[in-house]
């Protein structure tokens, strides 16, 4: 496989008028990961989304998808592409079975093939002789990952794809990109969902009013402390007392069985709790700082640039 990135910009800019939806945007996305494209509605995810597709020229800069230059080899380069832009769009008086035979007929035998096997990954087989117009918004998003198959991708891109999902069919959709991506896949999610992404993305980038303020691994993203602290202690009533005392302890909580949490103020250090746990006569069996989530970090860079 190359080495090209699945997905490369450099200074990708997209303006109308006076308003900047895109504004100057480096990107790498490496293949084989499940990359977020994370940032509040209006922040220019969709937008950028258009101009990788060919669907809305960029007002400046270049860009590359499966290491094909766009848009001179734009139709080589989506023969490898599925991806689902804002709701997926079907007929609505056709079954979700016609209407896959329907967007097989443009690409060929091999994906007329690929139907029923599509129709099974995203779990509608039992309702693919049902007409469309009675789908859900969920079950039309499921139908569109099915198009998305039919040309057995490298890359897919889904703008939104969790929208209309109940929890069950969230944490499906979870299995089902990490199974695209175990295959060699590269999947790009555009997405508001912060908890979501970071169950479900190798690595992601913040974006808000049209720019990248951070990228990196989910590993990265939320690396830094958060100054809470997990312990496991086999005395919790003694050690929710003692650590209630501490002047350097705030926030303390039994989270259940033998698990407390709790805040640590100013420079004090988690060793120092242990130490007083232990000099108490409580035996401390596991103490585990908590890292900061995706969220804290998101609320974080937003907040330094003034925007909550």
């Amino acid at each position: 496989m190359t080495n090209e990135p699945a997905v490369k910009t450099q200074k990708l800019t997209k303006t109308y008028g006076d308003k900047v939806a895109v504004d100057s945007v480096d990107l790498v996305i490496p293949r084989g990961v499940a990359f977020g494209y994370l940032g509040p509605n209006g922040a220019g995810k969709t937008t950028l989304i258009r101009m990788l597709l060919g669907l809305t020229p960029a007002t400046s800069g270049s860009m590359w998808l499966l290491g094909k230059q766009l848009p001179k080899e734009r139709s080589e380069a989506l023969s490898k592409v599925g991806a689902i832009v804002e709701e997926p769009r079907f007929h609505e008086y056709l079954t979700g079975l016609e209407n896959l035979r329907v967007a097989a007929s443009v690409r060929g035998p091999d994906a007329f093939a690929r139907i029923s096997e599509s129709l099974d990954r995203v779990g509608l087989s039992a309702r693919a002789s049902d007409k469309v117009g009675s789908y859900s918004l969920g079950m039309r998003q499921r139908l569109g990952i099915a198009r998305c198959l039919l040309n057995d991708p490298e890359l897919l891109i889904l703008d939104e794809p969790m929208n209309g999902l109940d929890p069950a069919g969230i944490m499906e959709f979870r299995h089902l990109i990490r199974s695209f991506v175990s295959e060699g896949r590269t999947v790009v999610i555009s997405s508001h969902l912060l908890d979501e992404i970071e169950k479900t993305c190798d690595a992601v980038a913040i974006v808000d009013r049209g720019h990248i303020v951070k990228q990196g691994s989910i590993d990265e993203m939320r690396g830094r402390p958060s100054g809470q602290v997990t312990i496991e202690v086999g005395e919790p009533d003694l050690a929710l007392s003692l650590l209630s005392r501490l002047d350097y302890v705030s926030s303390v909580e039994v989270v259940g069985g033998g698990e407390l949490k709790f805040d640590l103020r100013g420079d004090a250090t988690s060793a120092k709790v242990n130490a007083a746990l232990v000099g108490a006569g409580i035996s401390v069996e596991r103490l585990e700082p908590a890292k900061a989530t995706l969220e804290d970090e998101f609320l974080a860079v937003t907040s330094n640039m003034g925007i909550h």
